[in-house]
């Protein structure tokens, strides 16, 4: 089968949605079918670039925030994307941007299927603008026109939680609403067993870490402000992996809080790679992920209704920290739960049904 992958920004990095875009074409290509990539340019020159190379577009004024988000838009090259679109059996989208509006007109023409993800909420756009851009009406005429314009093209859309699932039903999506999980690499887990020596020792710090690109919508500031209402605040050690808009903001409010003597240890901010990224998570005593608006819908990959708490409640996410911080023995055998429940979400399994959905499109389209 031959797969046409379209996306602005394929290898962006600090950027979710780029990052499942190429794990997914990675298992894809380990499963035997063929996929080529429509895209901007790699910002790494060193780095591989896209099977089909579009300029990247820059827009005025805006484009620092756009970069600043990890993002980057490519320019539309119709005969390029029309050599691209013959190549392929199936056409899957990334986004409901210009590219992927084009590329619907040309496939349309040439009888191509179409299938998409939906990876991004309007609100993930919309709260880099701030406060005065969150409103309600706008989203949904956001979400509409993309419904109208990119989805309602495709005949199968991957919805990576039951969440989106529902979301996209109650804007009465007419494409076939796949639950299909983003996947996950099953790694083996790396944390040894029985816990290091000092693990009970009340003296030592206590590491939460908190993993993603630091942003409005990622909503880092909700663990900030929760510090004022942990007992342990002065024994925790915030550990801050990702980048951002945010992260000046973000740096300057966590170091204030060590200076206020609210935190007993300055915050630590790192950028990671998927490796580091593992040892920072293997090595922490808690894991927090504070974001409101996320496709990923991480609460799904909880535990219990114990690993859980209100979005942007800093008092509650303060129980909840103490409430792990407060059971050793229990939080180091919840860790291992957590991977165990993790693969249920394989990214085998999520290959598995991408290949079916991508063939049913084929045969959809060659039955009409």
């Amino acid at each position: 089968m031959k797969i046409l992958f379209v996306a602005n920004s394929f290898y962006a990095t600090g950027n979710g949605l780029a990052a499942s875009a190429r794990r997914t074409v990675d298992y894809l290509k380990k499963a035997g079918q063929d996929v080529r990539v429509l895209s901007g340019p790699n910002q790494n020159p060193d780095g591989p670039q896209p099977d089909y190379l579009l300029e990247e577009y820059f827009f005025p004024i805006v484009a620092p925030l756009i970069k600043g988000n990890g993002y980057h838009f490519a320019q539309s090259n119709l005969p390029l994307m029309e050599e691209a679109a013959k190549w392929a059996d199936v056409i899957h989208l990334e986004e409901p941007f210009v590219i992927q509006d084009r590329m619907i007109k040309i496939c349309e023409r040439l009888g191509k299927p179409i299938t998409g993800t939906y990876h991004l909420h309007p609100e993930n756009i919309t709260m880099a603008f701030g406060p005065a851009l969150r409103w309600k009406g706008l989203n949904h005429r956001i979400l509409k026109s993309w419904r109208d314009l990119t989805f309602n093209h495709c005949s199968y859309v991957q919805c990576p939680t039951q969440n989106v699932q529902d979301r996209l039903r109650r804007f009465h999506f007419t494409c076939k609403l796949m639950h299909i999980s983003n996947g996950i690499i099953p790694d083996k887990c790396i944390r040894p067993l029985t816990p290091p020596a000092d693990y009970l020792d009340p003296s030592r710090p206590l590491k939460v870490v908190c993993i993603g690109r630091l942003s409005a919508e990622k909503d880092q500031y909700t663990l900030l402000e929760a510090m004022k209402f942990s007992k342990y605040a002065k024994r925790i050690q915030l550990q801050f992996a990702g980048t951002g808009l945010k992260e000046a903001d973000m740096k300057r409010k966590a170091h204030k809080l060590y200076m206020d003597g609210v935190l007993g240890y300055d915050p630590e901010f790192y950028f990671l790679d998927r490796n580091g990224l593992r040892e920072l998570a293997a090595n922490s005593d808690l894991c927090v992920h504070c974001a409101f608006i996320a496709i990923t819908g991480t609460a799904q990959f909880a535990v219990s209704r114990k690993n859980i708490f209100p979005a942007k409640n800093p008092e509650a996410l303060a129980h909840r920290i103490d409430y792990w911080l407060d059971r050793p023995e229990e939080r180091w055998k919840s860790g291992f739960a957590h991977s165990e429940r993790l693969e249920k979400f394989s990214m085998e399994k999520t290959i598995d049904r991408l290949t079916k959905m991508f063939q049913e499109a084929i045969d959809q389209k060659k039955a009409r």
